[in-house]
């Protein structure tokens, strides 16, 4: 009997002290009585609660039983959503997180609309920040578009502003850009430099002397070698900043998606000091910086620290809004026949999938013509036939601008991913139809085509361009509607659900993720967002208006917005 009694008495501590185990070793939440949004299958489903313990998504509750049951747990945080929407947070498809760091110290030239403004915004910037007679000034947005005759300034246009001061300016779009003869003497620019392939170094008619205005790989050789005066602790700061930004947008997941030689150091040092507070994928710069791949390959596809590498990025043109792009048909307005230009030949194209399959990760392209993307096609095509090989780990066409429908038709048969820069529908929507015409200008960021061709397509934008605001791309897709208020395309618009995948779902299996991230499922990371308003259930028109209230990673709140 006294064994009996003992057995009894051990069962009941252990017992107890499970139960406190639970209670002070284990962060429990449970989320109730507001719209759970699940993103999990075709059509939208809601739960009615969930638990969250520690960094994972325990249980999901259906039934009210269920939702009792979880709201009921004496150990748990009850949060009440108060009619709110709790949903997975976005997943960013394409950005630049350095580069948007690094644009966080320059002088925001967004929105200008002619050189006095953007003369009046350097000087200021000179004066506040009190830089030496000698000191490098960049700056980043301006987008020729808006300027007067649309024209790019040159260095005749940034030496009215300093002489002393190299300057350096880049477009928007990031692809193109200018600096002022300072500038250029300290890059050692002058009639002797040669052209650079895929790229332009806009020089005087008549002669070799240099105007100071440049595109492409010519334009990102100089950007690259700016040196930036600040310490390891300002530009992991700087790094942190642009994390809060992403995370005030709903935001757990980012991409740097084009990792060179030089920016390594800094992400090296955000792992080494453990400072990335959400997870960061990173894509090598195939062309220039392959050796990162071979000395980092531990971090291929393995999280250290919140970052990881997720495979290569290649360039093969420009930007539509900057004409740079790769077409097929010439741009209705500029020279005759003029269709922007390719960067590599397509052997070196194919020489990259080639490197891309052997080592068996994603291969990210740049595409935004039809030109471009035939390329990237038929480069993948060839490839894997020649490798007898179904798989292609995932590959991916960066932006999506304007491709044809039976493009889409054959990155369905390869199971090429589109990401979609969709959100130039709104921002440079009324500069295409001028552009390209109304025929090919209204089928941009195609989505509804990539849809009907069972891609899981994904959107992003491609941050610095513009902020990574999520619903304002959710309602870009919705609505297709252009600065001046013209609706481009309305064959192309998608549901808000359809559009929510690209953001949640569809970008989590994009970076081969979607086991874990993407929708709300038990065993899942609750990466969550809340927010003030159902997008599903809201007049489409005011979806960017609604505001992220709280952006929780893993369990952990780290964003809440300011009331």
């Amino acid at each position: 009997m006294k064994n009996i009694y003992f057995f009894v008495f051990c069962l009941l501590i252990g017992f107890i002290i499970n139960s406190c185990y639970d209670k002070t070793s284990h962060k429990i939440k449970v989320y109730h009585n507001g719209n759970i949004l699940t993103m999990k299958g075709e059509e939208p489903s809601y739960a009615r609660a969930i638990e969250v313990r520690d960094n994972t998504i325990m249980k999901v509750a259906y039934t009210e039983e269920d939702e009792k049951s979880l709201v009921n747990n004496v150990y748990a945080e009850i949060v009440d959503l108060k009619g709110k929407t709790l949903m997975p947070s976005f997943i960013d498809a394409h950005s630049h997180m350095v580069r948007f760091a690094q644009s966080l110290t320059t002088v925001d030239l967004t929105g200008s609309t002619n050189m006095l403004e953007i003369a009046q915004r350097i000087t200021n910037y000179i004066e506040v920040n009190k830089l030496k007679p000698d000191a490098w000034v960049v700056g980043f947005g301006y987008d020729n578009n808006l300027l007067p005759g649309k024209k790019n300034p040159d260095r005749d246009d940034l030496d009215k502003i300093s002489t002393t001061h190299p300057i350096f300016i880049t477009h928007a779009s990031g692809h193109v850009g200018a600096m002022n003869s300072k500038a250029l003497e300290e890059f050692g620019v002058n009639e002797n430099t040669p052209d650079i392939p895929g790229g332009v170094i806009a020089r005087y008619p008549n002669s070799r002397k240099p105007t100071g205005y440049m595109e492409e790989a010519a334009f990102m050789h100089y950007a690259q070698s700016i040196k930036f005066s600040f310490t390891d602790k300002d530009l992991m700061n700087f790094i942190n900043q642009a994390e809060d930004v992403y995370l005030g947008y709903g935001i757990t997941t980012a991409q740097d998606a084009l990792i060179s030689t030089a920016e390594f150091p800094l992400i090296n040092n955000m792992i080494t000091n453990n400072r990335f507070r959400i997870d960061v994928i990173g894509f090598i710069d195939l062309k220039n910086s392959y050796s990162l791949a071979k000395t980092n390959s531990d971090m291929i596809g393995n999280y250290s620290n919140r970052f990881k590498i997720g495979g290569y990025k290649i360039f093969l043109d420009g930007s539509p809004q900057a004409k740079t792009a790769w077409l097929e048909q010439p741009y209705v307005s500029g020279p005759a026949r003029y269709r922007g230009y390719g960067i590599y030949s397509n052997s070196d194209v194919e020489k990259f999938v080639e490197t891309a399959l052997h080592d068996k990760v994603q291969l990210q392209a740049h595409c935004n013509g039809d030109a471009a993307a035939d390329q990237y096609i038929n480069a993948f095509s060839n490839v894997m036939i020649k490798r007898n090989t179904t798989n292609n780990y995932r590959a991916v066409l960066v932006h999506s601008q304007i491709i044809r429908e039976e493009q889409y038709t054959s990155m369905s048969n390869l199971n090429i991913i589109p990401s979609i820069f969709v959100a130039h529908v709104y921002y440079w929507g009324d500069v295409h139809l001028a552009n390209l015409g109304m025929e090919r200008a209204s089928q941009i960021s195609a989505s509804k085509t990539a849809l009907n061709n069972n891609l899981a397509f994904t959107y992003h934008q491609d941050t610095p361009v513009i902020k990574p605001n999520m619903l304002e791309t959710i309602w870009c897709a919705v609505n297709r509607i252009t600065r001046d208020g013209v609706l481009l395309g309305e064959n192309q618009k998608v549901t808000p659900y359809e559009a929510l995948k690209a953001i949640t779902i569809n970008a989590a299996y994009q970076n081969k993720e979607e086991d874990i991230k993407g929708t709300i499922e038990e065993g899942k990371l609750a990466d969550l967002v809340i927010l003030s308003d159902n997008p599903l259930t809201c007049d489409p028109m005011t979806i960017k208006d609604i505001e992220v209230l709280e952006t929780i990673k893993e369990g952990k709140t780290l964003y809440t917005k300011k009331k």
